[in-house]
């Protein structure tokens, strides 16, 4: 009952009240990165979720379009700017989300919707990580987030589908509160970023 129908409804609830109490913050960062990324403010990406279906995501834009002298995007490290690294790391880029929530093609609490260009990587057990919507937190972020292996990332995404409950989103979502607070499992050890899934071995 709760995975096909009150989590839909509370993820709609949930998320229009934390769009209304978050918007001062969504106001702030977003006349910053204004001046900061020269009005690019939203980073917009195809993902895949539920089913393997394809939505647009919206964040915060955190890095910058900074290019070498032949025209090449610099790497990751070098277009994030300070207040990027600010954003990213209070996870600040991630309110953005709760406009996809409420429409409906991700949840407050799930696997983390990766890149369309990982389907095909994926082997039938991984998959089972898109048999239900996406999320703006799950239990891969409240057990390592990005600091993890992909292999234990997605054995974690799949134990939540295979668990999914009410106490158990409940105990993610204070969970997350926690990690954000104590900044944890960011980034890999040694990256800006999160280190692409090139499939398995």
């Amino acid at each position: 009952m709760y995975r096909n129908y009150f989590k839909t409804l509370l993820d709609k609830l949930l998320s229009l009240l934390g769009i209304v109490l978050l918007s001062p913050v969504f106001i702030v960062v977003f006349v910053v990165l204004f001046f900061n990324n020269k009005g690019k403010v939203f980073f917009i990406q195809n993902r895949p979720g539920k089913n393997g279906e394809i939505f647009k995501i919206i964040k915060f834009k955190t890095m910058n379009d900074k290019k070498d002298a032949q025209g090449n995007l610099l790497s990751d490290a070098d277009r994030l700017s300070v207040f990027g690294k600010i954003v990213r790391k209070t996870s600040l880029d991630e309110i953005p989300q709760l406009f996809n929530v409420l429409i409906g093609n991700m949840s407050l609490i799930g696997p983390r919707p990766l890149l369309p260009e990982y389907l095909p990587l994926y082997n039938s057990f991984q998959y089972k990580r898109h048999l239900v919507k996406p999320g703006i937190t799950g239990w891969a972020q409240v057990n390592g987030r990005n600091a993890i292996t992909w292999q234990k990332k997605f054995e974690l995404d799949v134990w939540y589908v295979n668990h999914l409950s009410f106490w158990l989103d409940i105990k993610i979502i204070f969970l997350t509160i926690k990690k954000v607070f104590v900044s944890e499992g960011i980034n890999a050890e040694g990256e800006a970023t999160t280190i692409a899934f090139k499939g398995n071995e």
